[in-house]
C-alpha cells in the first residue's frame, strides 16, 4: 500500500515537472499559439495546467469538507437533503481515510483523468481509468458500502475558445454525491485555482455522462424483449434439430418448421446461384448493392469516429480537405444508389407481371405484402436498440458515441413502424431508418406510375421525366430561397433536404425511366462498336466522378452554387450507374462486370437488409466500450471499420436466421400467392434499401428470374435490393 502511494505522489511530481517544461516553451514562442484558427492565451492555459493535478488538487482543497461547499449562490439557504447528507458523510471518510493512504481511497484518486496531452492539437478527452473506479466498492458496515461514481467533468480552457472546444477529464467519487455535488465542489475548486468566476449557467458535471456499477432493474419492456427473443431462440433451435435429426429430406419437411429452421434458412442464405443460363438476371446488382452497403457502414464508422475521443483531432481538419476525404464526405450517394435500384427493380418485375395480367395489379396485397416484409425485423430492431443495447457491455462512453438517443425511441417508436418518421418527429427513433420511410413513400405512389407506364408507354415515361426536373427544381428552390445548405447540419437542413420524399425523387424517378427502357427492350442485342463503348464509359464514369470530386477543395460553397451541385449530382449519379448497369447486361463491363456479377456477392447481397438496420448497433456498442482516446488516420479507421464490418455481419447473421427469414417465410404462407412454389430470390426485395439492405432470408436474388415465369403480386412488392432477376 505506502508502495503504491509513493508511486502516486511521484507520479504527481512527474507532471509538475512536464508543466515546467511547458512553461519553457511557451516562453520561447512569446506566449502565442494558433490552434484551430483560434489565439489560446499562453497565461489562461499554464493556469488551465494545472488540471493535471486536479484530483490531488480536489482532496487537498476539501480535506475538510463541509455542507457549505456543497452549495452555491442561492441554494445556500436551503436545507440539506438527506442525499447532501449522505454525500458530505462519505467524503469525510474519503479524505480521512485518505491520510491513512488506504487503497480504496488511492483508487479513487488514481482513476481521475489529468488535463490530455496535446489539448493544442485536439486530445480534448481524458478518460481515466473507469474500470478502476466503478470498481470501489469499500464496506464501511455491514449495511454501508462506499462505491466509486466515474464522470466527465466539462470546461472551456479560455475564453477565446469555442464552447465545442471543451476539455472532457474523468473524475471519480463517491456514488452517494449527485453530479450537483459534483458541479459546485469542482467550480469551486476551479475559481480558486484559475482565479476566473464560472457562470452558473455552464455545466461542469453532468449526471447523464455519470456510471456507477450498479444496474436498475429490467423494466416491463426489457423483460418483454429478453422473452421474445429467448423464444424466438427456442423455436429456431427446436426446428433446426427437427431438422438435422428427423428430417430426411428438406422438400418434405414441414413448412412451419422449415421456417425457423437455421440450417434450411442457411442453406438459402449462402446458396451460390449459376444465372449464367438466365439472359434476364442481372448479375451486377448484386455488387452494386452490397458496395453500396460497405460504403454506408465505412462512412458511418467515421461519422462514429468524430463522436469519440482522439488524441489528434485537430488532423480532422487537413484530413476533411484532403482527395480521400471525399468517399467519405459523399457517402451519401450509396443511399441514392439504393433508390435508383428500387426503382429500377419495381419497374421491370412489376411491367413483366402486368404483361401477363393485361395491366392489372392488386395493389392493396402489394402494400401489405411489402408492409408485413420489412416491419417485423425492424420493430425488433426497435426494441433492441431500446432494450438490449444498453445491457451489452459497458465504457465511458456509452450511449454517446452513436447518432441517437435511442430512449428517444418510448416516445416516437409508432412513426417509425408507420414509416413516416422522415416528417413527423425531429427525434428520430433508429436515425438511418429515414431511408425506409422514404423507399416505403415512393412504393405507395409507384402503382401509379406503373400504371401510367403500362397504358400510356412513353408518353408516360415523358411525363415521369418532367415530374423529376420538377422535383429537382424543387430541390433547388427550397435551397437558394430558404438559404439552406446541406452541411449546415440541424433538423431544419436535414428535414427538409435529406429526410424529404421530394428532394430525394430524382435517383427513384431515373430508376424507375431505366427499368422502363430496360423493359422495353427486353431481349434485343445492343451491337456497340468500342469507340460508342469507350465513350459510354468515359461519360459514366465522370459523372460518377464528377458527382464525388466536384466540390474538392472547396471548403464552402454560395447557395447557389451548393443548391446547383446537389441538386444536378442527384440526377447525375444514377445516370452513370444507368450506363454501368446497361454495360454490365450487354457483355461491355469487362472487369467491372466479372467484379460486380462474382457469385460471392449473393450471400451478403441477401444479409443486406439486416445488416443494414444493425449496424449501428454494433458501432455504438463497440465505441461506447472505447476505454482510452484513439489515433486518427484512414489506416486506423480502415482496422476500425474491418472490425465493425464483420461483427456487424455475425449479428445480422443471427439476426437473419432468428427474425427476417422465419417471418417472412411465414409472411409466404399467410399470404400465399397464385403461384405453388413462390421463388425465393424473386422476393427481390427493394423495399427499403437503405443500402438496399433488405434482403429476404430465403431469397435469392437471382435463383428466379420473372422471364420463365409469370411475375406475382408477392414479387412486385418484394422488389428489393437483393432480387437482381428481373
Amino acid at each position: 500500500m505506502v508502495r503504491l502511494a509513493i508511486v502516486l505522489w511521484l507520479s504527481v511530481l512527474a507532471l509538475a515537472s512536464v508543466k515546467a517544461e511547458i512553461t519553457n516553451i511557451f516562453a520561447l514562442t512569446n506566449k502565442q499559439l494558433l490552434s484551430h484558427e483560434l489565439e489560446v492565451n499562453v497565461d489562461s492555459y499554464l493556469a488551465v495546467s494545472k488540471l493535471r493535478r486536479l484530483a490531488v488538487e480536489f482532496f487537498d482543497h476539501y480535506s475538510n469538507v463541509t455542507l457549505a461547499d456543497l452549495y452555491v449562490g442561492d441554494q445556500r439557504s436551503r436545507l440539506p437533503s438527506v442525499q447532501d447528507m449522505k454525500c458530505l458523510a462519505d467524503m469525510a471518510l474519503l479524505t480521512n481515510d485518505l491520510s491513512s493512504l488506504k487503497v480504496w481511497t488511492l483508487k479513487m484518486i488514481d482513476s481521475w483523468g489529468l488535463l490530455p496531452a496535446g489539448v493544442l492539437v485536439g486530445n480534448w478527452w481524458d478518460l481515466g481509468n473507469f474500470d478502476e473506479c466503478i470498481g470501489i466498492d469499500h464496506a464501511v458496515t455491514t449495511s454501508h458500502r462506499v462505491k466509486g461514481k466515474y464522470c466527465f467533468a466539462k470546461f472551456t480552457p479560455t475564453p477565446s475558445v469555442s464552447t465545442r472546444v471543451a476539455i472532457k477529464t474523468a473524475v471519480c467519487f463517491p456514488a452517494s454525491c449527485s453530479a450537483a455535488n459534483m458541479d459546485t465542489l469542482l467550480r469551486r475548486l476551479l475559481q480558486t485555482l484559475l482565479n476566473i468566476e464560472i457562470g452558473t449557467e455552464v455545466q461542469i458535471v453532468d449526471e447523464a455522462t455519470c456510471q456507477t456499477s450498479e444496474t436498475k432493474p429490467y423494466d416491463g419492456l426489457t423483460i418483454f424483449t429478453i422473452v421474445v427473443l429467448s423464444l424466438l431462440g427456442a423455436l429456431v433451435g427446436l426446428s433446426t434439430l427437427y431438422d438435422y435429426f428427423l428430417s430426411q429430406d428438406e422438400k418434405t419437411i414441414h413448412p412451419v418448421v422449415k421456417a425457423f429452421s437455421a440450417r434450411a434458412n442457411s442453406r438459402a442464405l449462402f446458396k451460390i446461384v449459376d444465372t449464367r443460363s438466365n439472359p434476364h438476371v442481372i448479375d451486377c446488382l448484386h455488387g452494386i448493392r452490397c458496395l453500396s452497403f460497405i460504403w454506408v457502414v465505412f462512412a458511418h464508422d467515421y461519422l462514429t469516429f468524430a463522436r469519440s475521443p482522439s488524441i489528434n483531432m485537430a488532423d480532422v481538419l487537413t484530413w476533411i480537405d484532403s482527395f480521400f476525404s471525399m468517399f467519405v464526405v459523399h457517402g451519401i450517394y450509396a443511399v441514392d444508389t439504393f433508390f435508383f435500384l428500387s426503382g429500377l427493380l419495381l419497374v421491370m418485375i412489376a411491367l413483366r407481371l402486368m404483361d401477363r395480367t393485361k395491366g392489372r395489379l392488386n395493389i392493396p396485397m402489394m402494400y401489405l405484402h411489402r408492409y408485413l416484409r420489412l416491419t417485423p425485423l425492424l420493430a425488433f430492431a426497435i426494441l433492441i436498440y431500446m432494450k438490449i443495447l444498453p445491457l451489452m457491455g459497458n465504457g465511458p462512453l456509452r450511449g454517446s458515441v452513436s447518432f441517437d438517443d435511442y430512449a428517444s425511441c418510448e416516445e416516437t417508436w409508432y412513426w417509425t413502424l408507420l414509416y413516416v418518421q422522415n416528417y413527423a418527429t425531429d427525434n428520430l427513433c433508429i436515425s438511418h431508418s429515414w431511408y425506409l420511410a422514404v423507399d416505403m413513400q415512393f412504393f405507395i405512389f409507384a402503382p401509379f406510375l406503373l400504371i401510367c407506364l403500362y397504358k400510356w408507354g412513353k408518353k408516360a415515361a415523358a411525363g415521369i421525366f418532367i415530374l423529376m426536373l420538377l422535383l429537382a427544381s424543387c430541390l433547388f428552390s427550397i435551397m437558394v430561397i430558404n438559404n439552406l445548405s446541406l452541411g449546415a447540419g440541424g433538423n431544419g437542413s436535414m428535414r427538409r433536404l435529406y429526410y424529404a420524399t421530394n428532394t430525394r425523387a430524382s435517383p427513384y424517378l431515373i430508376g424507375i425511366l431505366f427499368g422502363y427502357f430496360l423493359h422495353v427492350n427486353r431481349g434485343k442485342d445492343f451491337k456497340l462498336n468500342r469507340l460508342t463503348v469507350l465513350v459510354g464509359w468515359l461519360v459514366g464514369l465522370a459523372l460518377l466522378f464528377t458527382c464525388l470530386f466536384a466540390v474538392y477543395g472547396q471548403s464552402s460553397l454560395p447557395i447557389v452554387e451548393e443548391a446547383s451541385y446537389v441538386t444536378f449530382s442527384r440526377i447525375a449519379w444514377p445516370l452513370g450507374l444507368c450506363w454501368v448497369v446497361f454495360a454490365c447486361m450487354h457483355g461491355y463491363g469487362g472487369l467491372a462486370n466479372g467484379f460486380l456479377s462474382s457469385p460471392l456477392w449473393q450471400p451478403l447481397s441477401k444479409l443486406s437488409y439486416s445488416a443494414y438496420i444493425f449496424h449501428m448497433f454494433i458501432e455504438s456498442l463497440n465505441g461506447g466500450m472505447t476505454r482510452t482516446s484513439t489515433y486518427f488516420s484512414d489506416y486506423q479507421m480502415m482496422l476500425r471499420f474491418w472490425s465493425d464490418f464483420g461483427f456487424t455481419l455475425l449479428f445480422s447473421y443471427l439476426m437473419h436466421i432468428l427474425i427476417e427469414a422465419p417471418f417472412a417465410s411465414l409472411e409466404g404462407l399467410l399470404l400465399p400467392t397464385n403461384k405453388p412454389n413462390p421463388p425465393p430470390a424473386m422476393e427481390s426485395k427493394i423495399e427499403p434499401k437503405v443500402a438496399e439492405i433488405e434482403t429476404s432470408p430465403d431469397e435469392s436474388p437471382v435463383e428466379k428470374s420473372v422471364e420463365t415465369e409469370p411475375a406475382t403480386t408477392e414479387e412486385v412488392t418484394k422488389t428489393l435490393p437483393e432480387n437482381n432477376s428481373v
